[in-house]
């Protein structure tokens, strides 16, 4: 069911059912964070592993501390940085926080989104707690290892059959606006001698996180707790997705190699996403579609990009490397793991 009421969907999340919502990274499909019934069925709607931790969502006025065991400095600097928005901090679950959202873990992953409709549902949602203190368990509102939806009409195709038999609501609400999911980093370890640790990058950089931290922080290790989107093959179209080469010389070879169609009203069978279209010959069986120079409107595009494209009939859809500085991290980190999902 389609609902536009932030207080029927605050009541059905504290009655233990699910409500898919908008954020500004991406759609989230919620549940009551201290309910392991109710997060329970986020895995099963989603088809998740149950070792996958899910990042719990906080209103801007909850207190941190009921979350969390520690807060180190390093947390607070970061939450006055960037709270709200799209950055989830991994700290110390406090004991009485089931580790349901945690996949087993000693850690929880909790963010504070900015978008307007996401504030006021969990701000609702914790009001008509007794203690006053919710957070809402919210991955992506799609089947695990999928493109993450950036609008409620992505959900609604998604869980279509779910939505039917009543499982699940999704909440109208403005698209979001990064189109990419939160930046992921570890403060857990600190007390252990363990610096802050990138464990996905987002549409915060590695750089903004190291102006505020005065280090940049370290890359992911074997020791790291496990996150969301970690995973090598992830956020992959049902469409083939594979890199293309590096130089623009080297892409026009494969583009010639592949087989044309023996009449021009037959459909292309390629998506080539490009920088600069006019530098590749045309061809018959490929459709060039521009995309951004900018990385955080390249990222804006990418998830909706994909879902259109896989309603269109293509074979493939071939993709032409990103720059490989700070600011194209995220993104390249993205259609890297959707690639992976096609290798052998």
């Amino acid at each position: 069911m389609l609902i536009h009421s932030i207080q029927a969907a605050a009541e059905r999340l504290n009655q233990g059912d699910l409500v898919a919502f908008p954020t500004e990274t991406v759609f989230g499909l919620g549940a009551d964070a201290e309910n392991p019934q109710a997060v329970a069925k986020i895995y099963q709607i989603k088809e998740r592993p149950s070792n996958h931790p899910v990042i719990v969502h906080l209103a801007p006025e909850a207190d941190l501390s009921y979350w969390a065991k520690q807060i180190p400095p390093e947390a607070e600097l970061l939450i006055k940085a960037f709270w709200p928005g799209p950055l989830t901090l991994i700290l110390e679950r406090a004991e009485h926080i089931p580790d349901a959202v945690s996949g087993g873990q000693k850690s929880v992953g909790l963010r504070c989104p900015s978008h307007p409709t996401a504030q006021t549902l969990l701000r609702e949602f914790a009001r008509q707690r007794p203690n006053g203190q919710g957070g809402v368990a919210a991955p992506s509102a799609n089947k695990f290892g999928q493109v993450s939806p950036t609008q409620y009409q992505h959900v609604l195709a998604e869980f279509a059959s779910e939505m039917e038999q009543g499982e699940l609501w999704v909440l109208a609400g403005e698209d979001a606006e990064v189109g990419i999911e939160s930046t992921i980093v570890d403060l857990s370890r600190i007390a252990e001698g363990v610096a802050a640790t990138l464990l996905r990058p987002g549409h915060i950089s590695r750089r903004q996180l190291a102006e505020v931290l005065g280090y940049e922080p370290r890359s992911k290790d074997e020791n790291a707790p496990q996150v969301s989107g970690s995973l090598k093959a992830h956020y992959a179209p049902k469409t083939l997705l594979q890199w293309l080469p590096r130089s623009e010389a080297a892409i026009t070879q494969v583009i010639n190699t592949i087989p044309r169609a023996e009449t021009k009203q037959v459909k292309a069978t390629w998506a080539v996403l490009v920088f600069e279209p006019a530098h590749f010959p045309a061809h018959p069986s490929v459709d060039y579609i521009q995309m951004p120079r900018d990385a955080a409107q390249y990222a804006k595009r990418l998830y909706r990009l994909l879902r259109a494209l896989d309603q269109q009939g293509y074979t493939r859809i071939a993709v032409q490397p990103l720059p490989e500085d700070q600011s194209w991290e995220a993104v390249n980190d993205r259609l890297q793991r959707a690639a992976a999902a096609f290798e052998d």
